[in-house]
């Protein structure tokens, strides 16, 4: 049976911590392949304006070159609109109908469960690989959702310090990938 990891996010910009909690995932689950899910908009981020989702692409594909389990998933991206977890998972689902499916969701996000789209239909379909933020405790899902907490690389990292980093001139150097450093200059992006 296939084990299938799903981790979705608006990667603005993806970085190390990422990277770092994609390489727990795919040796604490044993996952066949990891596929890197680029939201076109997050319900919970209503507002929130994110780099170009080709500049966004761009960083994903440099990140992921030469990791042969892991895949970009544009899917969300062309759908456009607002970014149904649901509506991903569905498709995983049709795709792969004996495959487990594993969805990486960050510990901050697991109280929400309850409010996601379908969350029944949601918990039915795939299990949740909860990552705790370094220091602080995994909360258990919640009724419905199946799952585990990975022990993962504790890296107390965030996209929004990387774009504040950018933004004041600071370096992001070993923060993330050093193709990825180079696209945000050459674009200049986050700035």
């Amino acid at each position: 049976m296939q084990r299938i990891g799903l981790f979705g996010g608006s990667f603005d910009p993806i970085h190390t911590g990422h990277l770092l909690l994609a390489q727990a995932a795919v040796e604490e689950l044993g996952l066949t392949r990891l596929f890197f899910i680029l939201a076109a908009q997050s319900p919970f981020k209503a507002g929130h304006q994110f780099a170009p989702a080709t500049a966004r692409m761009q960083l994903l594909r440099l990140a992921l070159a030469g990791k042969t389990n892991c895949e970009v998933d544009d899917q969300e991206i062309n759908r456009g609109g607002v970014s149904y977890t649901i509506d991903t998972v569905r498709d995983y689902a049709r795709r792969f109908p004996d495959a487990q499916l594993y969805y990486l969701i960050g510990a901050d996000n697991v109280a929400n469960l309850p409010k996601w789209r379908a969350e029944e239909e949601l918990a039915r379909l795939a299990e949740f690989a909860v990552i705790p933020r370094p220091g602080e405790a995994a909360e258990p899902l919640p009724p419905l959702f199946r799952g585990r907490t990975l022990q993962g690389f504790p890296f107390g990292i965030s996209a929004s310090q990387i774009r504040a980093r950018v933004k004041t001139g600071q370096t992001i150097d070993q923060l993330v990938p050093a193709a990825v450093a180079e696209a945000i200059g050459n674009n200049r992006l986050y700035l």
